[in-house]
């Protein structure tokens, strides 16, 4: 990758822009963060003292209007935004990345992988997860087949916020696509059919649990894979005592792992990629073993690989300038919204759904 860097545009400056994917472009190799889109003056502030030289624009139409001088738009706006942001994108000839979920529904997601396959453009989903080290270590442990065949796969993202934060995530308004099952939801969703393969059907409980709360805030989802495997899947903003982030039982052995990936955090707490980036205690290992509970000290310590969300974007910049495989598909975020859309009928009609 020699030459100029390609020049993105950046839409969107709140938890998303700020602390994913404009410090994961600035730190990838070929990419350049030129612009950023926010209408908000202190976020306009933020940016410009975080990236003295980036430009400033307040409404993406400012951004369009240039898009001749741009080379890639990153949409990190709020959920009801990115299908139209994406089309407009596409139609003025520019690669996009989305932050997930893609679209609402699998349908409005398959519409702009059609659009961008007509335009011989690429189109990616930010699903940074995919990167994370305890997903990089199971990925690992199962291409060894260190566990056998896995029989059951128990995924959590739990957290305890008793009190609701407000704002679009937390929305009652379906035209926002708030609420777990589509945040935490479409990270769970996506880990388990990357690992696991396609559902065969579903089956879901969301509730609405906090005083206050206007959509799903403790939500299960029930995957059975075509493969035979089970996944149960745990998102929950009300959750007093976090589970295992992984528990994957096989019929040779299991692993079970707590604890989130430290990267997030890490770009929270304004640390940046380099030397030593996404590696955890050796005190938060995970185990593998079989017979015993990992609390009692059953099994093996299982050493887990660093996180890399920068491995996304240069898997980015690798496809436009180098034409590798584009890292996540707009079609693989279809899958998962087939699966999220389910799961949304199934705990309003209180049914199992085949897909």
């Amino acid at each position: 990758m020699t030459g100029t860097p390609l020049r993105v545009g950046l839409v969107g400056y709140g938890l998303a822009g700020s602390v994913f994917h404009a410090p994961l472009i600035a730190a990838t190799k070929g990419l350049a963060l030129d612009t950023v889109v926010t209408s908000n003056p202190e976020r306009q502030q933020q940016a410009r003292a975080e990236f003295p030289d980036v430009r400033l624009a307040a409404t993406p139409d400012e951004l369009f209007a240039r898009a001749a001088e741009l080379d890639l738009i990153v949409v990190a706006s709020p959920n009801k935004t990115h299908v139209p942001l994406a089309t407009t994108a596409l139609k003025a000839g520019l690669p996009v990345v989305v932050d997930k979920p893609v679209a609402g529904t699998a349908a409005e997601a398959r519409e702009l992988a059609a659009l961008a396959e007509e335009r011989e453009l690429l189109l990616s989903v930010f699903q940074n997860r995919r990167w994370d080290n305890d997903f990089l270590t199971l990925r690992k442990l199962l291409n060894e087949g260190e566990l056998g065949d896995v029989w059951r796969f128990e995924s959590r993202f739990e957290r305890w916020r008793p009190k609701p934060k407000g704002g679009w995530r937390e929305s009652g308004d379906p035209a926002e696509i708030g609420g777990l099952l589509y945040d935490l939801g479409s990270h769970v969703v996506d880990q388990a059919l990357v690992l696991f393969g396609p559902a065969a059907s579903v089956y879901a409980e969301t509730d609405i649990r906090r005083p206050g709360a206007e959509t799903d805030d403790d939500t299960f989802i029930a995957i059975t894979h075509a493969n035979g495997v089970r996944s149960h899947l745990y998102v929950s903003a009300t959750t007093a005592q976090l589970g295992p982030r992984f528990r994957v039982l096989g019929s040779s052995a299991g692993y079970v792992k707590y604890g989130l990936d430290p990267q997030e955090a890490a770009l929270r707490d304004g640390l940046r990629p380099g030397p030593g980036w996404g590696t955890e205690d050796e005190s938060l290992w995970g185990r593998v073993g079989s017979g015993e509970s990992p609390v009692t000290g059953g099994g093996r310590p299982e050493p887990t690989l660093p996180g890399d969300y920068p491995a996304y974007y240069a898997a980015v910049a690798k496809a436009l300038l180098e034409g590798a495989p584009n890292p996540v598909t707009a079609r693989e975020a279809a899958a998962a919204l087939d699966v999220l859309e389910a799961a949304r009928r199934s705990a309003r009609e209180k049914v199992t759904v085949t897909l």
